[in-house]
This record gives structure tokens, sequence and C-alpha cells, in this order.
């Protein structure tokens, strides 16, 4: 079953830290970009060098499949929208 919500970009940083799981699929529209993929990992907040929360994933794909990483501080403005999927559940999350 597919759920639906409304998040502000803070609620979504912090879904996305406390509920998405290595293994999940997230699927995450910003800007005029899809990124649909694995998640790898999780990289922390650096305030050394400015880096914001970073997730890694394996892009699912025919032609492109390869593993990037995306630093939500630098999508903040461009986020659309993000999926979750899981095993048990599928959740679209727009932001505000």
């Amino acid at each position: 079953m597919i759920k639906e919500t409304e998040m502000t970009f803070d609620e979504l940083l912090n879904y996305v830290k406390t509920d998405v799981k290595v293994g999940d699929v997230l699927e995450i529209s910003y800007n005029r970009i899809f990124a649909p993929g694995e998640v790898l990992g999780f990289t922390e907040e650096d305030d050394v060098t400015g880096e914001g929360f970073r997730v890694s994933l394996q892009l699912n794909g025919e032609i492109l499949n390869q593993s990037v990483e995306i630093d939500f501080n630098e999508i903040e403005g461009d986020l659309l929208e993000m999926r979750h999927i899981t095993d048990e559940k599928e959740l679209v999350i727009e932001i505000l």
C-alpha cells in the first residue's frame, strides 16, 4: 500500500536519519533530476568541510547503473519529492 505525506525539509532530513536503512530504496526528485536507487550508506554532516548529511545510492537503471552520493544541503532548495520503499511499505513524501 502506498501512503502519501507532506514534510518540511527539516522533517524529511530527520526522517531519513531515523527511518531509512541500508538496503531500502529511495527515489529522490530534485530540480530536473530523478535519482532512484538502493541505499548503500550514510555520511553525517562535516562542519570542517561544510558538507551536509549525505546518502550514498546505487542507482537503478539499464543504461546508468552507478553509485552516487547526494548531499541534502546542496539539494535543499530544489528537492520536490522523495519515495521511500521497503519490503513492508512505500511512502511518498512531498516537500513543503
